[in-house]
């Protein structure tokens, strides 16, 4: 016997799939979304159409945006001469909040990861070179997480860089090994920019 209405089920499964959602979670949000007015859960089931119909990875940095290229790459007031190089988009706004960031950036959309069967060729590497090749770049900040796999993946982009007679460099170890950027406070990550230091392969 069902424990509830097949609908409620289905709701609870969805949220479920939910990153750090598990089934108590799930069914306090199935019977918020019950409670709430129908207009409420319109707009919310709205929002989660919108999104998934606007929002496309920016043709030139691969950020996550609903105009392309992104309002990073458009702003003419940003540094065009150094380039950060993030994991995920999501990664983006802990350098942002930090407000001492002025330059442009590229999202790689993952690391480089055997366990998981992930290498360079399913990063966006290719547009990275391309960009660089370009000449307007003189360095290039590698931000990606302090784990084993961020690290695998800065000394990859490292020695494809180095031969570009870019600054290559690595943020500090101001975050620490083995975190996120993502949950990272704004002061920690602010210094981790401020003590970078060249990255040699």
């Amino acid at each position: 016997m069902r424990d509830y209405a097949g609908p409620v089920e289905i709701l609870i499964e969805e949220f479920k799939k939910l990153p750090g959602i598990g089934s108590k979670s799930a069914q306090r949000l199935a019977f918020f979304v019950i409670r709430t007015p129908k207009k409420e859960a319109e707009k919310l089931a709205h929002a989660i159409l919108q999104v998934k119909e606007s929002i496309r990875h920016c043709s030139v940095c691969n950020n996550m945006t609903d105009i392309d290229p992104c309002r990073y790459c458009m702003d003419a007031s940003r540094d065009r001469s150094i380039l950060c190089v993030l994991e995920e988009p999501h990664n983006l706004l802990a350098i942002e909040r930090t407000r001492e960031y002025h330059g442009l950036y590229h999202v790689l959309l993952g690391v480089i990861s055997p366990l998981q069967g992930v290498g360079p060729d399913q990063l966006q590497i290719p547009g990275l070179m391309q960009r660089l090749k370009q000449g307007e770049v003189k360095e290039v900040i590698l931000a990606t997480n302090p784990n084993i796999e961020g690290e695998a993946t800065a000394l990859y982009l490292s020695r494809l860089i180095k031969p570009l007679n870019i600054k290559v460099t690595r943020i500090a170890t101001g975050v620490p090994v083995g975190g996120d950027l993502e949950y990272a406070d704004h002061i920690t990550v602010s210094r981790a920019l401020e003590g970078r230091r060249d990255f040699s392969a």
